[in-house]
């Protein structure tokens, strides 16, 4: 028997689930939720329009920071279609300028030639196609392409002396670099 008292009285000691401490949980429990619940604000009419303010004026800046690079992207992309526009007729000019520095015994043919020359001329420049100065100029690599170098006091350092082949620019972009002759 005296073991039995020992086991009831272990028990009664070891037992912390008892009625009591399990009403008292649920006690604190609803005083949990409800700091939870006070912490939860519903957000004022002004807190909310402020809220939806800045939801628009983001949505507005991003929608206008894409029209500007939409506009951007066009702009490109119109200047890289007419510099491949181009290019195909830049031999076109070559072969003319070629043939009017030959010169001809025919002079209505000489005359047809500076003619279409002149032609060509007109249309590259309304394209926005200007030809490069090279000759006398100090030479820039973003420019010109140096294919020869010539020991020579009578010119400058770096001084372009010679063009073999005209370059052009359609705006600031160079479709065409000048192929130039350049004293050391």
């Amino acid at each position: 028997m005296d073991e039995k008292k020992k086991d009831e009285k272990e028990k009664e000691t070891k037992a912390p689930d008892t009625p009591d401490t399990e009403k008292e949980k649920t006690a604190e429990e609803p005083k949990a939720e409800e700091k939870k619940t006070e912490e939860k604000k519903e957000p004022t009419p002004e807190e909310l329009l402020a809220a939806e303010k800045d939801k628009y004026l983001r949505l507005y800046a991003e929608y206008d920071n894409y029209r500007k690079r939409s506009q951007k992207e066009r702009e490109a992309l119109y200047a890289q279609v007419k510099a491949d526009a181009v290019t195909p007729f830049l031999p076109v000019y070559d072969n003319l300028e070629r043939a009017l520095k030959l010169g001809c015994a025919d002079e209505a043919f000489l005359k047809g030639i500076q003619m279409t020359m002149t032609q060509l001329t007109g249309v590259l420049e309304k394209l926005g196609v200007k030809p490069i100065d090279a000759v006398g100029q100090k030479f820039d690599a973003k420019l010109h392409n140096a294919v020869m170098h010539v020991d020579d006091d009578q010119y400058g350092e770096g001084e372009v002396v010679e063009e073999f082949q005209k370059g052009f620019t359609l705006g600031e972009k160079v479709i065409r670099f000048s192929m130039v002759k350049v004293a050391n």
